[in-house]
């Protein structure tokens, strides 16, 4: 029976995310092929797999912003920023900032004060 759990792993894993040619990019109806596909559950197969994968690029991309932020607001920087100054270059809030630096710190290990 470990068939089904390795299975279910696998269809987990995100869906890599590959470049798309750029005649295909100038088309805006085009999006990873998914507009050319006839069949509906080959369709929904694919489109699940990009929805894991953007999701997961997502929540990858949101933790380098956090240690980005940690790095420019540690106090041993001599060009630190503040967290005001963070969340404008980011378009963030400032307590959004503020979280975004705690998490980034967390993420360092709290390798930074």
């Amino acid at each position: 029976m470990p068939q089904p759990e390795r299975n279910e792993q696998q269809r987990l894993r995100p869906a890599p995310l590959l470049f798309e040619p750029s005649a295909a990019v100038a088309d805006p109806e085009h999006f990873f092929d998914l507009e050319s596909m006839d069949d509906p559950k080959e369709m929904l197969s694919r489109a699940t797999e990009l929805t894991l994968a953007f999701s997961a690029a997502a929540d990858r991309a949101a933790e380098f912003q956090a240690i980005a932020a940690a790095q420019l607001a540690d106090p041993r920087r001599f060009d630190r920023l503040t967290t005001a100054d963070i969340a404008q270059r980011a378009e963030w809030t400032e307590d959004y900032a503020k979280k975004m630096v705690e998490f980034g710190r967390s993420l360092l290990g709290g390798s930074t004060p």
